[in-house]
């Protein structure tokens, strides 16, 4: 019986790879089995960097809101307890725009929580 090869699909499959590893240095450019490695770790990179990314906006929004409400006097656990005892709904990544965008806004915001919390 003749060996079958693999042929269209083979090349196809390297293809891809070869083609995802373009950019890369020497042997991770140009060798399957080393780009393979490459690149199948490169994609797993991305993808948990796509959940990373999202925790260290959530962090930077945290610090921002936190550092607009400490002159104040208050701190941002306090802000986000009093914003959901007096029934306003705004998110981090809003709550963060207006400390950095419109800070009289903010203010405004910031005191009907401390009022909710008295």
């Amino acid at each position: 019986m003749a060996r079958t090869k693999g042929g269209s699909k083979t090349r196809q499959r390297r293809k891809r790879v070869i083609g995802r590893a373009k950019g890369y240095y020497g042997a991770r450019r140009k060798l399957f089995a080393v780009a393979k490695e490459t690149v199948d770790r490169a994609l797993a990179y991305a993808f948990s960097g796509r959940k990373e990314k999202k925790r260290q906006y959530r962090r930077l929004w945290i610090t921002r809101i936190n550092a607009a409400v400490r002159p104040l006097e208050m701190s941002y656990s306090r802000l986000i307890n009093g914003l959901a005892k007096a029934g306003i709904q705004l998110d981090r990544r809003v709550l963060a725009d207006l400390a950095v965008h419109d800070p009289k806004g903010f203010e405004a915001v910031a005191k009907k929580a401390k009022a909710a919390l008295a």
